[in-house]
C-alpha cells in the first residue's frame, strides 16, 4: 500500500472529487435547484435560459475558486499548527518556552 505522500506525488489524490457532503440538507437542496432550473427552462426563452446558465456557470467558477482558496488556507493553517506542536514553540503551559 502506497503512502499518502506517494499517492500525492503520483497525482492520485483528488480531494474535490472525493468529498461528499454529509449534511442532510445537501441532496434535498440539489433536488430543489434542479427543479427550479427546470421551471426556469420552461418559463424563459431559449436565449434567456442560456444567459441564466452562463451566469450560474460564472457563479460556480467563483464558488470553486473560493473553495480552493479555503482548502489551501486550511491546509496551511493545519500544517502551521503541526509545526508549532512538533517544534515546541508556544508551549501551552505558563512559563514555557
Amino acid at each position: 500500500m502506497k503512502t499518502i505522500l506517494e499517492e500525492l506525488f503520483d497525482g492520485n489524490i483528488y480531494p474535490d472529487e472525493l468529498i461528499i457532503s454529509r449534511d442532510p440538507e445537501y441532496y434535498p437542496l440539489n433536488k430543489k435547484i434542479s427543479n427550479t432550473m427546470e421551471m426556469w427552462k420552461n418559463k424563459l426563452s431559449e436565449d434567456d435560459f442560456k444567459e441564466l446558465e452562463n451566469l450560474l456557470d460564472l457563479r460556480s467558477k467563483s464558488d470553486s475558486m473560493h473553495a480552493a482558496a479555503s482548502f489551501m488556507y486550511g491546509f496551511k493553517l493545519g500544517s502551521a499548527i503541526i509545526i508549532e506542536v512538533l517544534t515546541g514553540k508556544g508551549e501551552l503551559v505558563r512559563g514555557g518556552d
